[in-house]
């Protein structure tokens, strides 16, 4: 059985996926508490989807990327990124003798160089191409291509519950619906010039 650690917690509404980059606006003091010891002691924390309907407890587990901004008052902007995801066990008041919360967590170890199936890689070319993303990588992650689609809450937490077969299918499934949407956008497009 995988150990447990105990790490910080950041309770949000939201579920941030491998390799994403996270922007947030730092504010309250135990938060503040909690990005010095990102800066000072390289921690990991937790965000952890604060919905009735995380019934799995996931999170994802982030490295702080860069400060943006800071503001005279104590606030900051950062960009934080997620580096695994996690499921917590039990969720505490406190972290130690820290302002901020903390959890038990166990590691997933989801693999975040994890490659898309060759049937996803080409559509999602074909939807880059659709959407005028000049930005091309050589090659894409299966969480880059998930991140680049935008999913909301729901779908972001059904992709991470998947094992990494179905998790392809699932995001060919995303993509072939977005590729309509954008057929939709074009021709109702060429509608209105010809009115």
């Amino acid at each position: 059985m995988p150990e447990s650690s105990l790490i910080p917690i950041f309770p949000l509404l939201l579920l941030p996926l491998p390799g994403e980059l996270v922007p947030l606006h730092i504010f309250e003091p135990r938060y503040k508490q909690l990005l010095e010891d990102a800066e000072t002691k390289d921690i990991s924390f937790g965000i952890l989807l604060n919905h009735q309907s995380n019934q799995q407890k996931l999170g994802g587990l982030m490295k702080l990327e860069s400060v943006i901004k800071r503001y005279p008052d104590g606030e900051s902007d950062i960009v934080v990124r997620c580096v695994d995801m996690f499921q917590m066990e039990k969720l505490h008041r406190r972290y130690k003798t820290k302002l901020y919360p903390a959890g038990d967590i166990i590691n997933l170890g989801i693999d975040t160089h994890a490659m898309p199936s060759i049937e996803l890689n080409e559509l999602f070319l074909v939807f880059q191409e659709k959407r005028n993303i000049n930005r091309h990588f050589t090659t894409f992650t299966l969480y880059q291509v998930a991140t680049e689609l935008n999913l909301d809450l729901f779908d972001r937490y059904k992709l991470i519950s998947l094992p990494i077969l179905k998790k392809n299918a699932f995001l060919i499934t995303q993509l072939k619906f977005q590729l309509q949407v954008i057929s939709h956008e074009e021709k109702s497009r060429d509608v209105f010039h010809l009115n």
